[in-house]
C-alpha cells in the first residue's frame, strides 16, 4: 500500500469508529432512559429538557453540545483550535443515534425493578464501550469533554476533577430545571449515581478491548 493511500485511510477508518463510538454510547443511553431510573450524568440536562420541551432527547442533545462548542470558544478564544468545531458535527451524529436507539429498543418491555436495573446496566456497559471507541478513533473529544480540557487549559484544575465536577453541575441543573418546570424529580435516580460511579471503571476495562482493535485497525 503506498503512502498516499495511507494517508488516506486512515483517517476514514478512525471517522468511521468514531461514529461508531458515538453510536454505541447512543444505545446507551437509550437503555439507560428506557431503564427509568435515571440518566447518565452527561444525558440529564438534555433529558429533563426534553421533557419539558417535548423535543426529542437526540435533539436537546445537538442543542446541549453546541452550546458547549460556543462556551468552549468563549473560554479559550485565541487559544481555541478551530478543527474542534468538528464536535458540532460529532454531535449532530450522537444526537440523531439516540433518537434512532430510543426507536429501536422501544418495543422492549419492562415490567419490574430488576428489569429495569438490567437495563440500566447494559446501558453502563455500552456507554462505557462506546467512550473507548470513541476515545480509540482519536480525531475529536466530545463537546462535553471539550469543555473539561478548556477549563483545565486556564485553569490549575486536574482534568478528573474537573470532569467530576462538571458531571456534578450538570445533576445540579437538571434538578433545579425539573422542580422549576416539573414539579417533580424527573431523570435523576440511582441509576444516575451508578452511572456516574461504574462508568469510569468500566471504561477502564473496555479500553484494554479497544486496544487491540486499534493494533489491528488503525496502527500505522
Amino acid at each position: 500500500m503506498s503512502q498516499n493511500k495511507r494517508k488516506i485511510d486512515y483517517p476514514i477508518r478512525r471517522f468511521l469508529f468514531l461514529c461508531l463510538g458515538l453510536s454505541i454510547m447512543a444505545f446507551g443511553v437509550a437503555f439507560s432512559i428506557k431503564a427509568a431510573l435515571g440518566t447518565s450524568p452527561i444525558s440529564s440536562v438534555p433529558y429533563v429538557t426534553s421533557v419539558i420541551s417535548k423535543l426529542s432527547v437526540g435533539t436537546t442533545t445537538i442543542i446541549m453540545n453546541i452550546m458547549f462548542v460556543l462556551i468552549q470558544i468563549g473560554i479559550l478564544r485565541r487559544d481555541y483550535e478551530w478543527f474542534q468545531l468538528l464536535q458540532i458535527p460529532a454531535a449532530i451524529v450522537f444526537g440523531t443515534m439516540i433518537d434512532v436507539a430510543e426507536y429501536v429498543i422501544a418495543p422492549i418491555d419492562v415490567s419490574n425493578y430488576f428489569q429495569q436495573w438490567l437495563l440500566c446496566i447494559i446501558g453502563i456497559v455500552l456507554i462505557a464501550l462506546g467512550v473507548s471507541v470513541e476515545v480509540m478513533a482519536n480525531l475529536v473529544t466530545t463537546a462535553g469533554e471539550g469543555i473539561v480540557l478548556a477549563i483545565c487549559k486556564k485553569a490549575p484544575i486536574r482534568f478528573g476533577n474537573m470532569k467530576v465536577i462538571f458531571d456534578v453541575t450538570l445533576v445540579c441543573i437538571a434538578i433545579v430545571l425539573s422542580l422549576v418546570f416539573l414539579k417533580t424529580l424527573d431523570g435523576i435516580r440511582e441509576g444516575t449515581i451508578a452511572a456516574a460511579l461504574f462508568v469510569g471503571q468500566v471504561t477502564k476495562q473496555t479500553n484494554k478491548v479497544t486496544k487491540g482493535i486499534e493494533a489491528v485497525f488503525l496502527s500505522e
